[in-house]
């Protein structure tokens, strides 16, 4: 780990602590900006530490992957403050010319407006259009600025929550002769084990959002696993035994 790198993970711990410190002696919701899964999993190594003040975390969605963390419990503040995040529907102007445009676009696209990582959550890419998660302070600037994502111009506007798509995953049958965490994500994305032996190594491995750094970890029924670079998958159901003694399982894999 680089001297940077170390710094701003001290950076991260000391913020986490100044905001459930200043949520427990004064009594009011603190929130963290957007967090993605390496910085959650820094939170996760200091729960202990932190739980005191109560805590609750969400993104937009119930599966997000990027998160804010809100400090303070409601039933001992005696009132409820909702999370500042909005989403924000982005959609071209004209459908027919509209380029196919991915996840890179149009984060790269806010990118370039100058906008902070740390204030933008999940982004779900439908076709040709995407539902941007973000802090409420951004919408505003966002929905005046982005206009444009390669050579698709677009417009923006804040929608509801519960009109954004579901995200349908591909169901994909392996076979395994465990259901070590190694195992399923080699056959799941056709790499060899000594590949994903690396992204273990890398910390690019997680299990419903924690990082895992045992790759004989056996999956259970109903856990997500995330590898970054290749996408995340649920291990759907109990796994079944074939005739030669191996082991059936489906996945839930979300490209």
């Amino acid at each position: 780990m680089t001297s940077e790198t170390e710094k701003e993970l001290q950076n991260l711990r000391n913020r986490l602590r100044d905001l459930a410190d200043k949520s427990y002696r004064q009594n009011i919701f603190c929130f963290t900006n957007f967090l993605g899964l390496s910085e959650l999993e820094t939170f996760w190594r200091m729960e202990a530490e932190l739980k005191s003040a109560g805590y609750t975390l969400f993104g937009g969605l119930e599966n997000s992957e990027r998160q804010m963390i809100r400090f303070g419990n409601a039933e001992e503040l005696g009132y409820e403050v909702p999370f500042p995040i909005v989403c924000i529907h982005i959609q071209p102007v004209t459908a027919k010319f509209a380029e196919k445009l991915s996840h890179r676009d149009f984060l790269g696209a806010l990118m370039n407006l100058g906008i902070e990582r740390s204030t933008l959550g999940d982004i779900k890419v439908g076709d040709k259009e995407a539902y941007l998660f973000c802090q409420e302070s951004m919408a505003d600037y966002i929905c005046e600025n982005l206009t444009q994502v390669r050579h698709t111009h677009v417009v923006c506007k804040v929608d509801e929550f519960q009109n954004v798509p579901e995200e349908v995953p591909e169901s994909c049958t392996i076979t395994v002769s465990s259901l070590r965490v190694d195992a399923c994500i080699a056959k799941v994305y056709n790499q060899s084990r000594s590949d994903c032996l690396e992204l273990f190594r890398a910390g690019k491995v997680y299990v419903d959002g924690r990082l895992c750094e045992n790759n004989s970890r056996i999956l259970k029924p109903g856990e997500t696993v995330n590898a970054r670079g290749f996408g995340k998958f649920k291990m759907c159901g109990e796994a079944r035994e074939t005739r030669k003694g191996k082991l059936s399982v489906e996945m839930a894999v979300f490209r």
